[in-house]
Formats: structure tokens, sequence, C-alpha cells
């Protein structure tokens, strides 16, 4: 009984003490040095500063998935995997495919448009300063 005691006693202080230094945590945190001037920041900044390697990003998932049946990922290589389901009679696995394949056709229109709204934001972020100005 006693060790039970002693490992309760053990646990409520490191909550106590991890409460504590959680606490000055976000203290600190709240704390930080502002950025230097000149800096971007902001929403817009973080965007810009990312937007050539989303960019590339969604190029690359595009290819893969426009690809022939010989690349892995690619809307054909799915679509043979289906018929080679359905031709051996697999309708479970057939079924499991084939809403993979819905998924995956529905990729397609979702990437371009946002392939096409980071090009909006690439103009924006050249007309200002890459965030740096509003």
């Amino acid at each position: 009984m006693p060790s039970t005691r002693k490992t309760v006693i053990s646990v409520v202080s490191l909550v106590a003490a991890g409460s504590l230094f959680g606490a000055a945590g976000a203290a600190t945190a709240d704390a930080a040095t502002p950025a230097p001037s000149g800096t971007p920041t902001g929403d817009g900044a973080a965007l810009c500063k990312r937007a050539p390697k989303i960019d590339r990003r969604i190029d690359r998932i595009l290819t893969r998935l426009r690809a022939d049946a010989s690349q892995r990922g690619s809307i054909a290589r799915l679509e043979q995997r289906v018929a080679n389901a359905k031709s051996a009679g697999h309708t479970q696995i057939e079924t499991y495919l084939n809403d993979r394949l819905t998924v995956r056709r529905s990729l397609v229109p979702t990437l371009e448009t946002r392939q096409k709204d980071l090009a909006d934001v690439e103009k924006w972020c050249g007309a200002h300063d890459n965030g740096r100005t509003n």
C-alpha cells in the first residue's frame, strides 16, 4: 500500500510541475521578438515564399495522374487494375479499386483549379513585393 501512495504523489507532482512549465512556455511564446523591418509577414508572405514549391508539387502530381499504365499512381494504371479484378471475378477488390479510381479522377480537376489559383497568387506576389506591401 505505501508504494501505491508514493506513486500517486509522484504522478500528482509531475502533473503540477508540467502545468507550471507549460504556463511559462506559453508566456515566453507570447513575448517573441517581432520580425525585422522589411521582412515579409502574414499569410501573403508565407504563401508567396512557398508558391514555387507548391506549383512544382502540383505539376508532379498531375503528371503522375495523367501518365500511362506503366506509372505507379496513374489513373490509367488503376483503371487497368480495376479491369483485371473484374475479369478475374474479384468483385470486392473491383469495388474497392473502383472507389479509389473515383477519388483519383476527382483529384485532377481539383488540382487544376488549385494550379490556376496559385498562378493568380503568384501574380499578386509579384505586384506586392512578395507580400512585403499590401
